[in-house]
């Protein structure tokens, strides 16, 4: 017992007494460091702050840049101490590998919402589609986009389908175009159509005449009907009122004016031998 006792005080005496000023040094760099890092990310968030930079993104800007310098700083500290950080850091390359691997669509999604949060294709509020997916933003999360559909369904979205896929950004333009269809009967009078419609689009208190009049083009001759369809501009945030308007309208002043809107119809004829 005495042995160990001796020993003890030995290794203290030649280890650790020894290396007191070392690690006192030590300690006084973890702190300043440590002070220095809060200070550092105050700056950056006067930075992104006068930038404008988008909230998500500063939060989740400040928390990587603030975790990577102080695993920076206790690696240093790790080795004015004499502790051997390789390893320690070949066993978090390791770990991170295989979290890695595990979760290799989560950290794709991780990467969409960078892109997102940096190149805004879209904002909370834009109303957007991409493949299957049609809604207004609610969120824009790092792993995931909120969307509400039109029946007010709550739709989550992996950020990489719209990080790395075609979208349409449907409200990002301050006017959008609002295409009205209808087709009249044949023998009609496509003149005294076009002119109703041109009217009633004129009329309506959303139509805008920039960047152009409304104007009506006949666009098919089909099987049962003449195919026509009017085109107006209007503010992006007013397309779906002006829809439902006009083509209400349209319907209505066809009726009152006699303008047949024809069903969906085949002409057999009949030969007699």
């Amino acid at each position: 017992m005495d042995q160990i006792i001796a020993g003890a005080k030995e290794f203290l005496s030649a280890v650790l007494f020894k290396n007191i000023p070392t690690i006192i040094i030590a300690l006084l760099v973890l702190w300043i460091g440590w002070k220095l890092i809060k200070y550092f990310n105050r700056f950056l968030d006067k930075i992104y702050e006068k930038k404008n930079f988008d909230p998500s993104l500063r939060s989740f800007l400040r928390s990587v840049i603030n975790i990577t310098l102080k695993v920076l700083l206790l690696l240093t500290v790790m080795n004015m101490v004499g502790i051997a950080a390789t390893s320690f850091i070949a066993m978090l390359g390791a770990a991170g590998l295989a979290v890695g691997m595990a979760l290799q669509g989560t950290l794709q999604n991780f990467a969409g919402g960078i892109i997102i949060l940096s190149l805004k294709p879209y904002k909370v509020g834009d109303y957007i589609e991409q493949g299957s997916y049609a809604g207004t933003v609610q969120d824009i999360r790092i792993f995931s986009t909120i969307l509400t559909t039109l029946d007010n369904k709550i739709v989550v979205v992996p950020n990489t389908d719209l990080a790395t896929k075609s979208l349409v950004n449907y409200t990002r333009a301050e006017t959008r175009r609002v295409d009205v269809n209808v087709g009249i009967a044949y023998g009609q009078s496509v003149d005294k159509a076009r002119e109703v419609m041109t009217n009633l689009a004129n009329n309506h208190p959303l139509t805008l005449q920039e960047p152009a009049k409304p104007v009506v083009h006949l666009i098919e001759l089909s099987e049962s009907a003449v195919s026509l369809q009017l085109r107006f501009w209007v503010k992006a945030t007013d397309y779906w009122t002006a829809l439902f308007d006009l083509n209400q309208q349209v319907y209505d002043t066809f009726n009152k004016e006699g303008i047949v809107i024809p069903f969906k119809q085949v002409t057999v004829h009949l030969e007699n031998k």
